[in-house]
This record gives structure tokens, C-alpha cells and sequence, in this order.
């Protein structure tokens, strides 16, 4: 199986279509067994899920998504695990786990604005609604 997760600085990168890079874990027998760090070469939005179908990945784990990026994850077969915060690592150790806790209604709608930083703060990832 391989993950992906968007990552900046050990960190899960909290807007899926501004992500530079994913860790892409491969995992065998429920143990990780090799990792790399992939330049998306400056690829937004709806490119992002073909590139994560064409380097076979099966499963990412992200911040904020927004619906049409949900969507061509769905189409090209990939499960998404969004509204996921902390490091990249634990997060992919904890869905090992089946301990993983993320948002299965995870959106992010706010497309028209500018983001800087944590788009976590602007309420694009993690909501009071609690994670599941």
C-alpha cells in the first residue's frame, strides 16, 4: 500500500492544492517500509489527484480539501483521510493503528482568499464539530 501525505517541515501542509510536496510512504505488512519526499512541481488542485494516481498511491492524509479535489481523489480510487493536523509520521503510525483521528466532512470552501500559513486558523481542516 502507499500513503501520501501533504507535508511541509515534518508537518501535515494544512491546504491540499497549495501543497509543494508529499511524503509517500510505502507500507507492507503494516509496517512502513520505506519513505520519500516528492516535489508535486508546482501541480494545483484537480492535477494533484492524477499524480497521486499516477505514483500509486491508495490513501492521503491532509489538512483542508476542497470539493472538487475530493472528488477527483474519489474518481481516481483514492481514500481520503482529511482535517488532519501534527506530523506527518504520527499521523501515518496512528492510521497504521487504526487510530488516525480526522474529519470524514472535511471542506474547504474559502478559495477566493488569499492563504498564508495555517489554513487550519481560517477553518479549513479541523472544526468543532469534533473528529471522528
Amino acid at each position: 500500500m502507499r500513503i501520501a501525505v501533504t507535508y511541509e517541515d515534518g508537518q501535515i501542509f494544512q491546504h491540499f492544492g497549495h501543497t509543494q510536496q508529499f511524503k509517500v510512504y510505502d507500507v507492507e505488512d503494516g509496517k512502513v517500509v520505506a519513505s520519500e519526499i516528492v516535489d508535486t512541481n508546482g501541480s494545483g488542485h484537480g492535477a494533484l489527484a492524477g499524480f497521486l494516481f499516477n505514483g500509486q498511491v491508495e490513501v492521503l492524509i491532509c489538512g483542508g480539501i476542497g470539493g472538487g479535489a475530493q472528488m477527483a481523489l474519489a474518481q481516481a480510487g483514492i481514500k481520503l483521510y482529511g482535517g488532519v493536523a501534527g506530523e506527518a509520521d504520527a499521523a501515518v503510525e496512528a492510521f497504521l493503528k487504526n487510530e488516525l483521528a480526522y474529519n470524514p466532512n472535511v471542506m474547504c470552501n474559502h478559495h477566493g482568499e488569499e492563504h498564508h500559513g495555517n489554513c487550519g486558523s481560517q477553518g479549513c481542516g479541523e472544526h468543532s464539530c469534533g473528529n471522528h
